[in-house]
């Protein structure tokens, strides 16, 4: 949830990142739904994803950026929040060494690009369907 509401405000919108889908998030998904032409029926489903993705690779720095780590960060297994990848927005060496392993152990292109499948491949618990 924290990821979706990353790329919202990556799209101009003011929501919190809070992990909870509540009306202003609900809110913030069918404006982005409204603006691409799309029913404004707040479900992020298969039509509303591909809206909300930014692709990010080294040296971009944003709110995408910080989507990407924090599904890193979920993914830290230490328990302890200060190691691993760091939700700083900026895309650096330690972010792409992230992306390009999760690339490889998932059998994708291994080329650092957080485009439509890496993304998919981040966030498929969110995605229903």
């Amino acid at each position: 949830m924290r990821t979706l509401q990353h790329l919202l405000r990556a799209h101009g919108q003011q929501v919190s990142v809070d992990g909870i889908f509540g009306p202003l998030t609900e809110g913030a998904v069918k404006a982005v739904q409204t603006a691409s032409g799309l029913t404004a029926d707040g479900i992020v489903g298969p039509q509303t994803w591909p809206r909300l993705i930014v692709q990010v690779r080294r040296g971009d720095s944003g709110e995408a950026v910080r989507g990407v780590q924090e599904e890193f960060q979920f993914r830290n297994l230490s328990g302890d929040p200060s190691q691993g990848v760091q939700i700083d927005g900026i895309f650096g060496p330690m972010t792409d060494a992230a992306v390009r392993g999760f690339q490889q152990a998932l059998g994708l292109s291994v080329d650092g690009i957080v485009g439509p499948l890496t993304w998919r491949a981040l966030v498929s618990g969110m995605l229903a369907g």
